[in-house]
């Protein structure tokens, strides 16, 4: 499993395309009885991290808080013929803009914010809790 996306590589470069165009995706993070939990995320690939604007009650804050090692994934296709998962270590970052000062997160969900009658503000409000996670190994295919 590498632990970077090659461009110059068919999975790698199609990984790439995927991470910038997809909107949803899995977080899956441990909580404290070592129990795995998966959300779905919207998500915002930035070259080398995940970033995520998470719901300020959401359980995943916490585990991520105690228990950094997560896995993040894509839809892998209707027959799983199209890969995409990371094996990371995920962290809450307190000087993160929010999501409304966010250009390229906007840009990405303005769609969804129009279609559940969101501003970018509403939006921070409720997911004020930004966590990046920096991948530390692909599995692709």
């Amino acid at each position: 499993m590498p632990d970077t996306l090659d461009p110059a590589t068919d999975d790698g470069a199609r990984a790439l395309r995927r991470l910038e165009s997809e909107l949803m995706a899995w977080l899956t993070t441990v909580n404290p009885d070592g129990q795995p939990q998966s959300s779905p995320i919207w998500f915002l690939w930035d070259g080398g991290e995940i970033l995520l604007y998470s719901w300020f009650r959401a359980p995943r804050n916490a585990n991520v808080a105690d228990r950094p090692l997560v896995s993040f994934s894509l839809e892998s296709g209707v027959d799983g013929e199209d890969v995409v998962t990371a094996e990371g270590e995920a962290r809450i970052v307190e000087d993160e803009p929010p999501a409304s000062a966010n250009p390229t997160y906007l840009a990405k969900y303005q769609r969804m914010f129009d279609a559940y009658g969101w501003t970018p503000e509403w939006f921070t409000g409720r997911y004020s809790v930004p966590i990046r996670i920096k991948p530390t190994r692909w599995r692709l295919g």
